[in-house]
């Protein structure tokens, strides 16, 4: 077995989709496989093919800083061909996704489409609000084009399947959430020196509980929500002295720190920027409290990530993580601002046997997305494909 992923987004890059397309990747080299990635460069303007990962050059996009390339590269088809891949699979929709059909079609081999982004959420991007409701419409017509030009199709939850099935997508629909390296977030694992001189270059005392949200900033991940019920507990006037930390950069960033002016809680809020990827796990074990109010996540990787860290969790209701979050038992969910701020008050007041009870939960909990399970299971939709192109 020979597959090829396209992908418009990668690691160094940091989001869920570029997390997911590097995880499959490893998850493949570490049972000796061979692999090939095509994707963006996003170093450099230029083509670059560094093993088997092949970058491809792009227009640098203001949002999130990403590249995007052209819709067809003929130096990276003959070297794509040289590989000899007998399975495509596109992790995203952009010039690299579109290339990988077009791939596909002229090798005359099988498509595995995942469909990783709720792409609804993001054309505020594109309309600025302004006839938004036929851009939503022009998607969902899209994404079931897409799904019917694929072999075989993969959604990360159950939430993403049910919406497919809601816009008309009748494909058989292979559900597998993305399997992560947890190790590399393991507390042993993490430089806890380096930890604690962040700590304290960014004036978080010992005896401060952090409450983190790390990811990319943008209006559709709705920290606003979290700041908002954040201002809330404050107001209670609470004894823990606390901190909330914000990891990550992103286009709604200014937005968020003129909101924590108007809520007046600048000395509670503290902006680290965006990290490096290899540096995400020491930015985890700065945090006593994981938050989140998305309601867009497609899987929610960051919440697994922040298990594996040992936080605790607290998010938004949503269907995405039921699966993952079970109220009370390894994770708390939130309805509201204000319903926020009052499990903020209980999850920080609550004995430390009970918190460990938790994290332990969390952490036992995690198996199911290791990433053995992910490779058997995308391995399994490879073969599939490849015998329906017989």
């Amino acid at each position: 077995m020979r597959p090829i992923i396209f992908s418009d987004t990668f690691p160094p890059e940091i989001n869920g989709v570029s997390t997911s397309a590097g995880t499959l990747y490893q998850a493949f080299k570490n049972h000796g496989e061979s692999i090939m990635v095509c994707t963006t460069n996003f170093y450099a303007n230029e083509m670059n093919l560094d093993g088997d990962i092949l970058r491809l050059p792009g227009v640098r996009m203001k949002m999130y800083d990403y590249r995007l390339a052209g819709l067809y590269s003929l130096k990276g088809k003959r070297l794509i061909s040289e590989f000899k891949p007998d399975v495509v699979h596109i992790q995203t929709d952009a010039g690299v996704g579109q290339f990988g059909f077009l791939i596909a079609k002229q090798l005359k081999i099988p498509v595995v489409y995942t469909f990783h982004t709720a792409l609804e959420d993001y054309t505020y991007y594109a309309t600025r609000g302004y006839f938004d409701r036929i851009a939503k419409g022009a998607v969902r017509s899209y994404v079931r084009y897409k799904s019917s030009e694929a072999t075989e199709f993969i959604t990360p939850s159950l939430k993403t399947m049910e919406y497919m099935r809601s816009i008309g997508v009748d494909a058989y629909i292979n559900v597998i959430p993305t399997g992560i390296d947890f190790s590399k977030f393991a507390k042993e694992n993490v430089d806890l020196k380096r930890v604690e001189e962040i700590k304290k270059e960014h004036g978080i005392s010992s005896d401060t509980f952090v409450i983190l949200s790390l990811g990319r900033v943008a209006q559709e991940k709705s920290i606003d929500v979290c700041l908002r019920g954040y201002a809330r507990y404050l107001a209670s006037s609470p004894k823990r002295k606390t901190v909330f930390a914000i990891v990550g950069g992103g286009p709604a960033l200014n937005e968020l720190k003129e909101l924590v002016k108007e809520l007046h809680i600048e000395e509670h809020v503290l902006f680290f920027g965006p990290v490096k990827p290899t540096e995400t796990p020491l930015y985890y074990q700065i945090g006593d409290l994981f938050v989140s109010a998305s309601i867009t996540e497609t899987q929610g990787l960051t919440f697994m990530e922040a298990m594996a860290s040992n936080l605790l969790l607290l998010a938004r209701y949503d269907d995405t993580l039921l699966g993952t979050i079970h109220d009370g038992k390894n994770g708390f969910f939130f309805l509201d601002e204000e319903d926020m701020a009052k499990k903020m008050g209980e999850i920080i007041s609550l004995p430390e046997k009970e918190k460990e009870r938790v994290r332990l939960e969390a952490l036992n909990g995690l198996s199911e997305y290791s990433l053995d399970k992910f490779y058997e299971r995308v391995k399994k939709v490879y073969e599939r494909a490849i015998q329906r192109n017989w």
